[in-house]
């Protein structure tokens, strides 16, 4: 199953918190990474007061189901010091699965395709990079297409 997935931080390294969250996704089994985007700088959404972000997505080829992937990124993020003080804080590394194939999933813990990916010029200028023609599988339109109806105050800068 091909799924794509979301990379930031904020906090302390944020390009190495980055680049090993994409090594030790590549070191789990069942899971192989296939594309990178650049790496975007972008204002932060939300919650107190804080930095700029780093946002990356990936494109892996993955044997895992998507509940088994979400268990195994929660397991990198907390590798990284990932603390969960409250919705939208700070954070050395967050990732989310944005599509799992043509999946749709909404349980209470996992929901694909991610729910605001659509409103978030951070999530798809780096994911239109690698996945133009991916499909968003509720809202029938490629990622190319969410990203031009896309209104934002403007684009992420490329670190």
């Amino acid at each position: 199953m091909r799924a794509h997935i979301a990379l930031g931080s904020n906090v302390g390294d944020r390009q190495g918190n980055i680049r090993s969250a994409i090594e030790k996704m590549q070191s789990v089994s069942g899971v192989r990474v296939t594309k990178i985007s650049l790496v975007y700088e972008t204002q932060p959404v939300g919650g107190p007061p804080q930095g700029m972000y780093l946002n990356a997505v990936v494109e892996v080829e993955c044997g895992l189901s998507a509940a088994e992937l979400l268990k195994q990124l929660q397991c990198i993020e907390n590798e990284l010091g990932r603390t969960r003080p409250g919705k939208d804080f700070p954070r050395t590394i967050d990732l989310d699965i944005l599509l799992f194939g043509d999946e749709v999933i909404d349980e209470p813990d996992l929901k694909v395709p991610h729910p605001r990916m659509h409103e978030r010029a951070f999530v798809l200028d780096p994911l239109a990079e690698i996945a133009p023609d991916a499909v968003h599988p509720v809202l029938g339109k490629t990622v190319a297409e969410l990203r031009q109806t896309l209104c934002r105050a403007g684009p992420g800068k490329s670190a």
